[in-house]
């Protein structure tokens, strides 16, 4: 099923989720070692990667309501999908409530409190993150009908291209 909101032949959404992702991690590094070393700069970094990966978080959940209210209705895909965004969207407020809770404190330092929330909003990304690659990878989700090892390139231009098919699964 293809994407429906896509830029240069690839689905928007996959392209997005790594920059929250990896922000995400990388803010809850940034507390580890402030939390372990008392510096100061990596608290600051770290309530900035958690800030940047709260937006990022919701740039890319935009695109992937609009990929979900094209699944078929009745489908796993759709029953998934719906729980694979809802639990984004956990992992999204437990990050800024995590980051609120540091808007009082002296240098952006995170409290214990702030730090558990975002170790728990990983865990539930790591959940969540399963469940969009067996959208992607399992139910076909976001793609292309004619992907293939020899597909031609996404961004090759044809107004009108017949689906191919795999001979090895019989359909040659």
């Amino acid at each position: 099923m293809r994407s429906r909101a896509r830029f240069a032949g690839h689905a928007v959404h996959p392209m997005l989720i790594v920059f929250p992702l990896g922000l995400f991690v990388t803010a809850v590094v940034f507390d580890a070692i402030h939390l372990l070393s008392d510096s100061a700069n990596f608290a600051v970094a770290g309530a900035y990667t958690t800030a940047a990966g709260v937006i990022g978080a919701l740039v890319a959940a935009l695109f992937g309501w609009v990929d979900w209210f094209s699944i078929p209705a009745g489908t796993r895909a759709k029953r998934i999908g719906l729980v694979h965004g809802l639990g984004n969207m956990v992992v999204l407020v437990l990050f800024a409530v995590s980051w609120l809770l540091r808007l009082d404190r002296v240098s952006w330092e995170p409290t214990v409190t702030s730090f558990v929330i975002a170790l728990a909003a990983l865990a539930v990304s790591g959940v969540t993150a399963w469940q969009g690659g067996e959208l992607v990878e399992r139910l076909g989700v976001s793609v292309d009908e004619d992907a293939g090892l020899d597909a031609d390139s996404s961004l090759k231009r044809s107004v009108s291209r017949p689906a191919r098919t795999d001979p090895a699964a019989g359909h040659g």
